[in-house]
């Protein structure tokens, strides 16, 4: 989710509208666990199902386009500032990560640990296996980025922190990117490092379909195919034609390809292939964005639609919105448990939820982790 680079100041939009698509049903998908939303003003039947269930119950699959979006911005601006792969800088690598991931990280651990000593249940460890972990452990698990692990076995340990598993991917992919980088000399060599994950993912999801732990959504190698075709995206982006991809009539097939098969059937259901097929469709958009990035390299204050400059604006604050998000809905189910909330009192727990969410990863971004990532980058240069 990283979004800053200091050689790559100005912003594709279009990457920033899918971030926007992919948060906002990360969060839709967290809110429907507690407060179903099938019984509202938003239920809708088509065919022989609820549509904002079907809507709902994926939100997983916006995590999967976050891995997409995620691995070309990192290929594309490693590439934009060193030109080529292998002569990848792994201390400043390192560091730029570590500017845009640590301070929000030790924020929300704060955070959580602080709810949490107040007794609020929300905050405080859980046992859904029937064991109890340490707080202790959790912390360690979060910063060095097992969380995912801990989750497939123990559960779902602590709600705030549980979104962290996403991370905990991320960042363990990041720390063998580098080194692929330097060791694989050749774009082939570096083909074969991605086209491993690339299969090698839906194999595992395979082997771990259905589980209980739900290893087939949060296990590393559940995962890093997501990762691994954003990266090939942004190199096939430089080495092949992508006009095909940039058609209009293949951008709109390519949506209501993506918009049918997430409400198809439950994730846990179609995720063996349906992670892949996802992950492929966010890079044909990627792709069909890149002929127009000159023209919408603009502040997103200035484009001509409302609608389009909201959900680009919840993009470019996505990573505070989806570490945050958490501690708002677990506030919200401390005053208001679900099981006391009516049908259309819902809906209003809903817009509290998405404005309050924004509201604080803005606060959180603007004075917070922006400056600071600013700043560890800065230090990063001066340092000898």
């Amino acid at each position: 989710m990283d979004d800053s680079n200091n050689t790559l100041m100005q912003r594709n939009v279009r990457i920033d509208v899918l971030r926007g698509i992919s948060i906002l049903l990360v969060l839709l998908h967290h809110f429907n666990i507690p407060y179903k939303l099938h019984d509202t003003l938003l239920s809708v039947d088509v065919g022989r199902q609820n549509l904002i269930t079907a809507i709902a119950r994926n939100g997983n699959y916006g995590v999967s386009m976050f891995f997409v979006i995620s691995g070309f911005l990192i290929t594309s601006h490693s590439l934009g500032r060193w030109h080529a792969l292998n002569r990848l800088d792994i201390r400043t690598f390192y560091w730029s990560r570590i500017a845009r991931i640590l301070p929000c990280l030790l924020l929300l651990l704060v955070m959580v640990n602080g709810l949490g000593f107040l007794g609020l249940k929300p905050f405080i460890n859980q046992a859904p296996n029937g064991i109890e972990v340490p707080t202790i452990l959790t912390n360690l698990a979060a910063l060095t980025f097992w969380m995912n692990q801990l989750i497939i076995q123990y559960g779902w340990v602590n709600y705030a922190l549980g979104v962290l598993w996403s991370l905990s991917v991320e960042e363990v992919f990041y720390l063998a990117f580098p080194l692929a980088c330097l060791c694989f000399k050749t774009p082939r060599q570096f083909a074969i490092f991605l086209g491993f994950f690339i299969v090698a993912a839906p194999v595992y999801r395979w082997l771990h379909f259905g589980d209980d732990s739900e290893a087939y959504l949060y296990g590393y190698l559940a995962s890093f195919d997501g990762i691994a075709i954003g990266c090939a995206t942004a190199l096939l982006a430089r080495r092949i034609n992508v006009a095909f991809f940039q058609r209009r009539i293949v951008q709109i097939l390519t949506i209501v390809g993506m918009i049918l098969f997430y409400v198809w059937a439950p994730i846990k259901e179609t995720n063996t292939l349906g992670i892949t097929f996802m992950a492929c469709g966010t890079a044909i958009l990627i792709w069909g964005g890149l002929a127009q990035q000159q023209a919408v390299q603009l502040r997103v204050g200035k484009l001509s639609s409302i609608f389009t400059s909201v959900i680009a604006t919840l993009g470019h604050y996505s990573y505070e919105l989806y570490l945050f998000h958490l501690i708002v809905l677990g506030l919200i189910k401390v005053m208001v448990p679900p099981a006391t909330a009516l049908a259309n009192e819902k809906l209003w727990l809903l817009l509290l939820f998405l404005l309050a969410t924004f509201s604080m990863a803005w606060v959180i971004a603007r004075f917070y982790s922006m400056p600071l990532n600013r700043w560890l980058r800065q230090k990063c240069k001066t340092r000898p």
